[in-house]
């Protein structure tokens, strides 16, 4: 009855005038980023933070939320007809579904991916609902070393699915909480790396360091590829798939939205592995693997349902816990705290409204899509043809009207050129910048719970060991921090992330 009665208050919630507003214009954005590749919903999101200073924070966060889930959807329709994949867990989407748009049947190929993903929302939105209480009890159990732990964990999952080198991922996440360190020390107030600047007594602004890291850097990246796109011409065939298609797809669906529902709670981005692991379970599954990569209808289906629940649960240790799994996530802790809003099992005891309102809202958000993107796509296939030079200009002077309007400060807005070019310069050397942005966000709350533990201790660190969970956490972060840097498992990790 408790969930019921919860429901009901976060129905009641999403359902008002403004929150359904909102809603609306995250996906019709989320939608609009995903289809226009380049753009991506960690730079969008990043970009309408300061938007967000002026709307509650129930309207604020559904907006911001739509906005992801929406992406999911739209990189799917670039990714099938300009086989130029919009999002990272639309790349396993391009595969088959570029293939299908080139034999005519793009219309059916961007039916099933938009079938599947509402499937896979409704499914992740109800597990995110029934295991919110159970986790939020859990938590609320936990104490400083318990945390820490689990942070640690974080990270290390951070490490071990980010592409590329552990080493440099491991550098990342060091730099990450490096950067979370200055400012104003927690207990003493002592000014810590500042050097002697005024502008750094408080610490980098969450918005300014993403902004420049994500928004500004992916713009300098994408102006070096030029504009090499080729929308399919000629027919789309019809939006809705064959009864032969439908019948084909049904499984794959369900199977993805399980893998993509587990995955999705995964610290450290486990929701772009769900469609590479959808791929691969249903290539292995099928009856004719052979058809593969030339259009197979179950190579769209079950991957794009994996990508958009893992884009879905990967809410629940967010919500539940506190702890971002994810870029994307990492940017919602800061427009959380932005709001006054401390991410935690808390939220659900202090918050109900907004925890279970963005929880309802994500079930109007996916009826929402479906409308968005399958009557619509006439017009998405029109801004697909939208020139580079026209969008990126755009997005960089709203971009740095929106920065410095937080504070009216404009050192804001040098610092966020300082970070952009640093930024550019780290993708170009083969550095993630997710972790990054990951240590930044878990670096603060990583410190207080170290300190707390510590005091609660009287210093002994033998507290970590004495207690059963945080040493259970700690031995798992190791063994994964060893095992990924084992030369078989990181050819094979490695491998998995190959997007060519």
């Amino acid at each position: 009855m408790d969930l019921l009665s919860n429901l009901a208050l976060g129905f009641s919630t999403a359902m008002s005038l403004q929150n359904l507003g909102l809603a609306f214009i995250g996906c019709l954005v989320g939608t609009l980023i995903g289809i226009l590749p380049g753009v991506g919903p960690i730079a969008t999101i990043t970009m309408l933070l300061p938007i967000t200073f002026g709307i509650d924070p129930v309207g604020a966060l559904i907006m911001l939320a739509g906005i992801y889930y929406g992406a999911q959807y739209g990189g799917s329709t670039s990714a099938i007809l300009v086989n130029i994949p919009g999002e990272a867990g639309s790349v396993v989407t391009a595969l088959d579904g570029h293939a299908m748009a080139k034999k005519g049947r793009a219309g059916a190929a961007l039916g099933i991916s938009a079938i599947g993903s509402f499937i896979a929302g409704c499914v992740a939105t109800v597990v995110i609902a029934a295991l919110a209480l159970p986790l939020t009890d859990l938590a609320l159990r936990f104490g400083p070393t318990d945390y820490f732990a689990l942070m640690v964990m974080g990270l290390v999952f951070a490490v071990v699915l980010a592409h590329g080198s552990v080493l440099k991922a491991v550098a990342m996440i060091c730099l990450g909480i490096l950067l979370s360190t200055i400012g104003s020390d927690l207990e003493t107030g002592q000014a810590r790396m500042t050097f002697g600047s005024l502008h750094l007594a408080d610490g980098i602004d969450f918005a300014v360091l993403a902004m420049g890291i994500f928004g500004f850097a992916e713009v300098l990246r994408n102006l070096e590829g030029g504009e090499q796109r080729d929308v399919i011409k000629g027919t789309m065939g019809p939006l809705l798939p064959t009864r032969d298609e439908i019948r084909r797809s049904i499984a794959p669906i369900l199977r993805g939205t399980g893998l993509g529902s587990v995955l999705g709670m995964l610290p450290g981005n486990g929701a772009v592995l769900a469609p590479f692991a959808s791929y691969t379970l249903e290539k292995k599954l099928a009856k004719r693997p052979q058809d593969f990569g030339k259009g197979a209808i179950e190579a769209v289906a079950g991957p794009e349902a994996a990508n958009n629940a893992g884009a879905q649960t990967s809410f629940i240790p967010l919500l539940t816990l506190g702890i971002p799994p994810n870029a994307v996530m990492a940017i919602m802790v800061g427009a959380m705290m932005i709001q006054g809003i401390v991410p935690g099992p808390q939220v659900m005891t202090e918050s109900p409204t907004l925890f279970w309102g963005m929880i309802a809202s994500m079930w109007i958000g996916n009826l929402m899509l479906l409308v968005i993107n399958l009557p619509m796509v006439g017009m998405w296939v029109r801004l697909l043809k939208v020139p580079y030079r026209l969008l990126f200009p755009a997005i960089l002077i709203f971009s740095c009207i929106g920065i410095y309007s937080i504070d009216n400060n404009p050192m804001d807005v040098v610092f966020t050129g300082a970070f952009a070019f640093a930024g550019y310069l780290l993708i170009k050397m083969g550095f993630e910048p997710a972790p990054l942005l990951l240590g930044f966000v878990l670096g603060h709350l990583i410190e207080e719970n170290l300190r707390r533990a510590m005091l609660l201790s009287r210093g002994e660190l033998s507290t970590f060991a004495e207690n059963p969970v945080s040493l259970i956490l700690l031995i798992v972060s190791v063994g994964l921090l060893a095992l990924s840097a084992l030369p078989s498992l990181r050819a094979k990790r490695e491998k998995v992330f190959v997007e060519d």
